[in-house]
């Protein structure tokens, strides 16, 4: 069976998502769950990547819902510490120009 870890990490100015494993069609729903009970509204939501070594199509609809959703709360999306797998899959699908990507969450 595949390892995937999340955990949650509330500060000040943002709640900070940090993944590690593959983001897919079965883990997705997972983060979805996690993040649909985060308030948006005014802040940012970031998601650590870093440990992400595999992203999918569910995980692109994933990341685009994110950012609608923050968009119409108010808040932000921004994307951290990406591999080169998931940089390539937003290069690919034009949605690169869309996120917010940090090469790493500044502390």
């Amino acid at each position: 069976m595949r390892t995937f870890h999340m955990s949650v990490t509330e500060r000040p100015d943002r709640t900070v998502v940090t993944l590690t494993g593959e983001l897919d069609c079965d883990t997705c729903p997972r983060v979805t769950r996690v993040t649909d009970t985060v308030s948006l509204t005014g802040r940012t939501l970031g998601l650590d990547l870093s440990g992400v070594y595999f992203m999918d199509s569910s995980s692109l609809n994933m990341l685009l819902a994110l950012r609608l959703r923050a968009e119409a709360e108010n808040g932000a999306l921004e994307l951290y510490g990406m591999q080169e797998q998931g940089r390539r899959l937003l290069q690919l699908t034009g949605a690169g120009v869309l996120f917010s990507v940090r090469p790493t969450l500044a502390v």
